[in-house]
């Protein structure tokens, strides 16, 4: 019977690993995969990157980004979390000097799953207060409200504001502030002046902290066999959501001007390089590269799964559901700025500047406003748990995956639960009223270059070090046929070139980061800088480790001992370890194994001792995983 994606080869629906778990059906992992992928950025930053790039113009250098760069990235990684069922760890016996690579992805997805839970409690914060009859930043009647505020309803609503020209406002001096804006940095922010000032730690977003690691804990808990029933609904309802405010928006007056502003081609910005520099950022940071979580997912398919075709449907997924998001933020800021009488240019935001303020108020322009408000701050919290999901799992998996022991495995869901814990309080000072500061350097620093670094370095040692041929010939043991010559071209040569163009890019266009008006102390990005630092440094820091601990007479041959894999290195399961993977047995052992096959069932302590007749790992360990089949 064939299932879950496989090629020619693979029988049966039960799980394949029985000691790590596979996904349910093939399904599962797709729909885990887009939840990972499509996440914020695809709502809150590419459609604002489109609009200032060029419109339909940008969308040219995007997909060649996304066919040269992202889509073979996007393989390489599933392919290689597949191969070995592994987690970003596990996978280095490739080449275990390398292993700082998995350490690196490790502390960068520790950087995003702090912050990143952050962002989902205070979409969660604005859900809650949405549910009301008037929401309540329409108005600049509240305590919390200065004589600057002015809303757009307050005219026609007869309030104390006094009647204004909103072109006048926006085009000339008079500087005004809007209730969302207020509603956001003076009632949920209660922001502070200075990112050294942390002040008071807000209940409200900690208690709304706590209760999204809860949901994300309560998700996670089986692993991928509770988180893959969960994404039925979470990778599919933000699409229902997407539609929903979709119809609404393009059945405004003024939809059809803001769509024209996202769309309408600027062909001599085609020419500029930072042009070409934004459409490689997005598609590498927007489709998860370098983080771990692809690796991740990848390590629970079954060993024959069609992983190619599941990097196409996924990554183009991903960026379509970009360019769909751009028409559901552009009909409703267009609607707006049709409202005041100004250019949409005026009201276009990106980041927490769209999502918590300028489309906020957009919706209160809306007959049942609340009920827009619920959906938007619906769908950012199943988008944000989506990622959330699988940064977690990657944590979890790389050190259940190292201890590696049955005792570990057993208490997984403790695991879980204490990175949980630990994370949660991490991101307590995210919740104070600098914490929006704090949000926004982890943001710029902790997840950019790093992860760029990381890419380039695994390309390198996979292709280079490990060896091409090797590497493809591993594919076709899996797949059933050689990854195309498209993909061979792209992973040998021109995605390396990408990533290393991206690299120059982002230094070249590195500017000090700012937030607003608020400029940042040279101590706090000297922090960010470190934070970025921390997860490469893991890379050379292993290197010299590894080398150090290597037998060897020589360096030289201390670094082919060091780069060279590890016995371990292969498919996790023996019934799949052929050809050059096949382990040397004796005819005893032979006939030993075959009665092992046979009786699945044999007590622990023969099945114990199978593993160390079958084969012995590089240190000396038995190589268990292999050995219970």
């Amino acid at each position: 019977m064939m299932c879950n994606g496989a090629v020619p080869g693979e029988t049966g629906k039960r799980d394949e690993n029985l000691k790590r778990g596979n996904w349910g059906n093939q399904i599962e992992f797709i729909l885990t995969s887009v939840g990972y992928a499509v996440g914020l950025g695809n709502v809150w930053r590419f459609p604002y990157l489109c609009y200032r790039n060029g419109g339909g113009a940008f969308m040219f250098p995007y997909f060649i980004m996304l066919v040269f760069c992202g889509i073979p990235l996007f393989f390489m990684e599933l392919s290689f979390g597949q191969f070995a069922s592994q987690g970003c760890l596990g996978v280095w016996r490739i080449s275990p000097m390398f292993k700082g690579i998995g350490y690196g992805m490790m502390v960068v997805s520790t950087y995003i799953g702090i912050y990143y839970n952050v962002v989902i409690c205070i979409a969660f914060y604005y859900f809650f207060s949405s549910m009301t009859r008037v929401l309540p930043w329409t108005y600049c009647n509240n305590p919390w409200n200065t004589a600057d505020c002015t809303g757009v309803l307050d005219v026609t609503n007869g309030s104390t504001a006094s009647p204004v020209n909103f072109t006048q406002i926006f085009n000339q001096t008079l500087k005004r502030t809007s209730p969302s804006e207020e509603y956001w940095r003076r009632y949920v922010l209660k922001l502070s002046d200075d990112i050294g000032n942390l002040g008071e730690v807000r209940l409200p977003l900690l208690g709304c902290l706590g209760v999204s690691w809860i949901v994300v804990f309560l998700c996670l808990f089986k692993g991928v066999k509770s988180s893959g029933k969960v994404v039925y609904f979470t990778a599919t309802f933000p699409y229902v959501v997407l539609t929903i405010l979709f119809v609404r928006g393009i059945t405004l007056e003024g939809a059809v001007t803001g769509i024209m502003y996202y769309l309408t081609p600027q062909w001599d910005k085609i020419l500029n390089a930072k042009v070409w520099g934004d459409a490689a950022s997005q598609i590498f940071y927007s489709l998860g590269c370098a983080w771990g979580g692809l690796i991740t997912m990848a390590s629970y398919n079954k060993f024959h799964n069609n992983c190619y075709r599941d990097s196409i449907i996924i990554s183009i997924t991903n960026c379509a559901t970009s360019v769909y998001a751009g028409f559901v933020i552009f009909s409703i800021l267009g609607f707006m700025a049709n409202h005041l009488g100004v250019d949409v240019s005026k009201v276009a935001d990106h980041g927490p500047g769209l999502a918590f303020v300028a489309y906020p108020e957009a919706l209160t322009l809306l007959p049942i406003s609340p009920l827009w408000s619920v959906l938007f701050f619906f769908m950012l919290i199943l988008l944000g748990l989506g990622t959330q999901f699988c940064l977690l799992e990657t944590l979890v998996t790389a050190v259940v995956d190292e201890v590696g022991n049955d005792w570990i495995i057993r208490r997984k869901t403790f695991v879980t639960l204490a990175v949980a814990v630990v994370g949660f309080l991490l991101g307590v000072p995210l919740t104070t009223q600098a914490g929006i500061y704090w949000l926004l350097l982890m943001d710029n620093y902790a997840a950019s270059f790093s992860l760029v670094v990381i890419s380039c370095i695994m390309c390198v040692a996979i292709m280079y070090v490990y060896g091409h041929r090797n590497y493809f010939k591993d594919i076709e043991m899996m797949l059933g046929f050689p990854p195309p010559l498209f993909f061979q071209i792209c992973w040998r040569f021109i995605s390396p070139v990408i990533i290393f163009f991206i690299l120059v890019f982002t230094v070249i266009q590195y500017r000090p980061i700012s937030y607003n008006a608020y400029v940042y102390p040279t101590w706090a990005i000297t922090i960010g800088f470190l934070m970025a630092l921390s997860s490469v440094i893991c890379i050379p820091i292993y290197a010299v480790f590894c080398i150090m601990r290597s037998e060897g007479d020589s360096l030289l041959q201390r670094l082919k001992n060091a780069t060279r894999p590890s016995r371990e290195w292969g498919p996790a399961l023996l019934e799949h370890r052929t050809g050059r993977y096949a382990p040397v047995l004796s005819s005893s052992t032979e006939s030993q194994l075959e009665v092992q096959l046979l009786n699945p069932e044999k007590p622990k302590s023969d099945e114990a001792g199978m593993a160390v007749a079958i084969t012995v790992g590089s240190n000396g360990s038995t190589h268990s995983q292999d050995s219970k089949i």
